[in-house]
């Protein structure tokens, strides 16, 4: 039952209308108090840089097309499938970007090339989740829970992560980028939220220095909301701090190719769920990296983009999914500018809650699928790899003779990304994921030793 002390303690973190969300730190989404985190079992090596090792996770709500993303165009079951979207391969006129002899890479995603070439650029195909579910808001849920077919879960597995990594706490040692709280979020840990456009940065009623005051006076009696209170304070002034030394000494980003310069959020559809549209995102992901970049204690970030939900003509080389993906793909290497030598320390994951139907639908689209390919770049990843076992399009390759099969759990490469780049133990990994069980079989290839 909520008390008003609570109705409160949420007002002060989340006074601002959606369409400019503060930047706010809440435990979770509510105030309450922080736990001190227990002493880590294995003490994270030092980053290049001297400060920590960076994840930042980009959900594409609205099931992408991976077979679209990273194409297999030598494949003759995929170019039967596919007669009106699908894409030619390499040095045809509307063609793929060779990334090997089997796979090609959508040609709108020209800028995320040149990380590939460098060896900073990686995929894993025919990726998702055990879970079978085409629903996006339950595929959802179980990706941002971390517990496919479990609804019950109540926090989110980067909320629990943060229970789990080594090394000192802080206010602002994750970071959510959106307008509403993110599930994956969700749970006892602080996390500073980040809201879209130009304004994330305004004043709001929480920095009101009467209303702290009298915020503190009325929590001083409850240490956990006293506590949660100090949080959200010193955290929205370290990221005012960060981002405003950030636009004093870095150019503004060049627009998308796709934006008509508006800075509101766009819902395309329910399956986004509040996500900003590809064509916003490249400013806010540069505004993302840039804070990131400035403050050393933010160790984690999540945000989400939305849009990819291709019933009706979602077109091949060029057309609505292409302009999509290049205005992603404008996004993530603004991201990657906005971050500059962090990029060094930084794994940025770009997966969905599950792919789509090979067979091309009858208005020219795609319906909802399963497997799909995870997106995997930064500095510590070993690059220029399609990795995961490729099951291949035949028919008695597919599940349920329609779909590309899922031969790697997005969790397992999850895990191998916690233990090997965060640096947590097996049995810290199993907090954060406590329902998976087994290895996924290429870990050992995933980043640079």
């Amino acid at each position: 039952m909520s008390t008003r002390r609570d109705f409160l303690g949420q007002a002060s973190a989340l006074c601002a209308p959606p369409k400019m969300a503060a930047l706010a730190v809440s435990a979770g989404w509510s105030l309450r108090a922080w736990p001190a985190s227990t002493s880590a079992t294995r003490v994270q090596g030092k980053a290049a840089s001297g400060g920590a090792r960076k994840l930042v996770v980009v959900l594409l709500r609205g099931a992408i097309d991976g077979l679209s993303v990273v194409v297999p165009f030598e494949d003759r079951h995929y170019q039967a499938a596919r007669s009106g979207i699908r894409l030619a391969g390499p040095g045809e006129p509307g063609g793929v970007m060779r990334l090997n002899s089997q796979f090609g890479l959508h040609p709108a995603l020209a800028p995320l090339l040149p990380h590939w070439q460098q060896g900073l650029l990686s995929f894993v195909h025919a990726s998702g989740s055990p879970e079978p579910s085409r629903s996006h808001f339950d595929a959802q849920d179980f990706f941002e829970s971390g517990t496919p077919g479990v609804k019950s879960t109540p926090d989110g597995w980067m909320n629990r992560l943060l229970a789990q990594l080594p090394g000192p706490t802080s206010p602002t040692r994750a970071l959510s980028m959106g307008a509403t709280p993110a599930r994956i979020f969700s749970g006892t840990a602080s996390v500073a939220s980040l809201g879209l456009g130009p304004r994330a940065l305004d004043l709001k009623a929480i920095d009101d220095p009467r209303l702290q005051a009298g915020l503190a006076k009325l929590y001083a009696q409850d240490p956990a909301l006293s506590r949660s209170l100090q949080d959200s304070r010193e955290g929205r002034a370290e990221m005012q701090r960060s981002l405003a030394q950030a636009s004093q000494d870095m150019a503004p980003p060049t627009p998308s190719r796709d934006s008509s310069g508006a800075q509101a959020l766009q819902l395309a559809s329910q399956a986004d769920q509040g996500a900003a549209s590809a064509r916003t995102f490249a400013t806010d992901a540069r505004r993302m990296g840039q804070l990131i970049r400035r403050d050393p204690h933010t160790q984690l970030a999540f945000t989400s983009v939305g849009g990819w939900d291709t019933h009706v003509n979602q077109g091949g080389a060029q057309g609505q999914l292409a302009n999509k993906l290049a205005s992603l793909g404008e996004g993530l290497e603004a991201l990657a500018q906005g971050l500059g030598e962090a990029m060094r320390d930084t794994v940025i994951v770009v997966c969905s809650e599950f792919g789509r139907t090979l067979r091309q639908n009858g208005t020219g689209g795609t319906d909802h699928g399963r497997g799909n390919v995870m997106w995997i770049m930064g500095g510590p990843v070993a690059g220029a790899q399609v990795l995961g076992e490729w099951p291949g399009l035949d028919a008695a390759a597919l599940e349920e003779g329609r779909d590309l099969a899922v031969t790697s759990d997005s969790r397992q490469v999850f895990a191998a990304l916690l233990q090997r780049h965060l640096g947590l133990s097996q049995e810290r990994v199993a907090e954060v994921f406590p329902r998976l069980s087994g290895s996924w079989s290429d870990a050992g290839r995933l980043l640079r030793t």
